[in-house]
């Protein structure tokens, strides 16, 4: 099968179409067929609706999912034709609102996703946040994380990254960093200098050199794995029989996911579109295509925001009952400000405590960072705590040992100080915050000891950096 030069030009192609995100960004997308099934497609390292469809190899990819689906594609904001331009790579949250936003704009309520590498870890992020609007999920040479630790070996140390950031920073769009890539994932392809010229020319059309440096550096401070165990729509992890490490990286991600499927498929290791397409779509059609009880549950991942004020009853006996209570209808009116300009859910109100919910960790931290600094007005100060997991809804109220633990979290703060879990930080990789590491500590009623950190500042610096 053809893997390289470039299709007839004059082909029939779908038509580009722009979703509005949240923020006002337009965010590119394609459909293609007209299947009874909804499928988003998402590759690791190729963006463009309209220049992939020059390579014979994603074509033919794009034309065999879409021959039982209704196949969507779309460019994230800041690269391919998305707006965003300038602006960070977005963070995994971001990419999970936007692509809702193109899911909406298309009317689809609900779809199976098939990501390859770490487009699948943003992937079970939506999954994780919006259960009802997925069916499934199929993850291609599953990628949890890029940030190496003893318990996941396959990552990168920050030297590595840094080096892999210098790389791209100075190579993006040019030959000599497009048959690296080829090395990297399709071996015997990369003396095609066909292939390679047209690489290039892709990765010119995809994002900047400067914007690749912030991808790698998104990339290197995100991880998914704390939310592997909270995924319920039905998952397939597909690798290659005859990876090199015997697709350990892939087992592992797998055996995290409660009742995932994993599928080994023979030929050369590559990526997707340079491996045996015909057998990876047969699998993923076999899988996603397949009859299954919808269900929709009441367990959902959720950011939890807990504040309340330092020393109230201090403060409320020195300026007397009055005065107080006008503090307080004041601080709740900031608070709820605040909430509702980041989209937080308040869940309950006890005397000077909020307990709120976020779709995302970011907008949790920047709600907390706004009314710590808000509140100081009224001359008191509140402290807070975030922590990100799986929460139980009923009637549109958030139980279960998440939300306990970031009230025991938030009672760990000191005045005008925002503690977060290390859930919290892995997913907000990207964000701009920068975090101090304040130690293990215990959370009364819930067991081991968990990993703390305090917002230091939103560090706009940070993004564009490697840590």
């Amino acid at each position: 099968m053809t893997t390289s030069g470039s299709v007839d030009l004059g082909s029939v192609r779908p038509e580009t179409r722009y979703a509005t995100a949240d923020d006002g960004v337009s965010i590119a997308y394609q459909t293609i067929g007209d299947g009874p099934l909804d499928l988003v497609l998402e590759l690791e390292t190729f963006g463009n609706v309209e220049i992939m469809w020059e390579l014979p190899a994603l074509a033919d990819l794009f034309e065999r999912l879409g021959s039982f689906s209704r196949l969507i594609l779309h460019d994230r904001r800041g690269t391919g034709l998305s707006g965003g331009r300038g602006s960070p790579f977005p963070n995994l949250e971001t990419r999970a609102r936007d692509l809702r936003s193109v899911l909406d704009s298309i009317k689809s309520a609900r779809t199976a996703l098939l990501g390859e590498r770490t487009a699948g870890a943003a992937f079970a992020l939506f999954a994780a946040t919006y259960p009802h609007r997925v069916s499934s999920l199929a993850w291609f040479k599953a990628v949890a994380t890029r940030r190496w630790s003893p318990d996941y070996p396959w990552a990168r140390t920050p030297e590595e990254l840094r080096a892999e950031a210098a790389e791209v920073r100075s190579g993006m769009g040019g030959r000599e960093l497009a048959r690296t890539y080829l090395m990297s994932v399709a071996p015997s392809l990369a003396s095609d200098d066909d292939l390679v010229t047209w690489i290039a020319r892709h990765d010119r059309h995809w994002m900047a050199p400067s914007t690749s440096v912030d991808w790698i550096t998104v990339e290197g401070e995100t991880d998914v794995t704390a939310i592997l165990p909270v995924l319920r729509c039905p998952t397939l992890v597909l690798d290659h029989r005859e990876s090199r490490t015997e697709a350990a990286e892939s087992r592992h991600v797998h055996r995290m996911i409660p009742g995932a499927e994993l599928t080994l498929i023979a030929g050369e290791p590559n990526a997707m579109i340079f491996s045996d397409r015909e057998a990876i779509v047969e699998a993923v059609r076999a899988f996603v295509t397949r009859e299954r009880h919808a269900q929709v549950g009441d367990r959902v991942l959720r950011a939890v925001l807990f504040t309340d004020i330092v020393s109230s009853t201090e403060r409320q006996a020195s300026i007397g009952d009055r005065a107080w209570l006008e503090i307080i209808e004041r601080h709740h009116a900031i608070v709820r400000d605040a909430l509702d300009r980041s989209r937080g859910v308040e869940n309950d109100t006890a005397g000077d405590g909020f307990f709120a919910t976020f779709d995302g960790p970011a907008r949790a931290v920047r709600c907390a960072q706004e009314i710590v600094e808000r509140v100081r007005e009224l001359g008191i100060e509140v402290r807070a705590g975030i922590h990100a997991g799986e929460c139980e809804v009923m009637e549109s109220k958030h139980s279960g040992v998440t939300v306990t633990i970031g009230s025991r979290i938030a009672s760990l703060a000191g005045p005008s100080e925002v503690l977060v879990s290390r859930t919290v930080r892995d997913l907000v990789g990207g964000s701009g915050f920068a975090f101090e590491d304040v130690g293990e500590r215990d959370l009364k009623g819930v067991p081991d000891r968990w990993q703390v950190y305090r917002v230091v500042a939103e560090d706009a610096s940070a993004v564009g950096t490697l840590p």
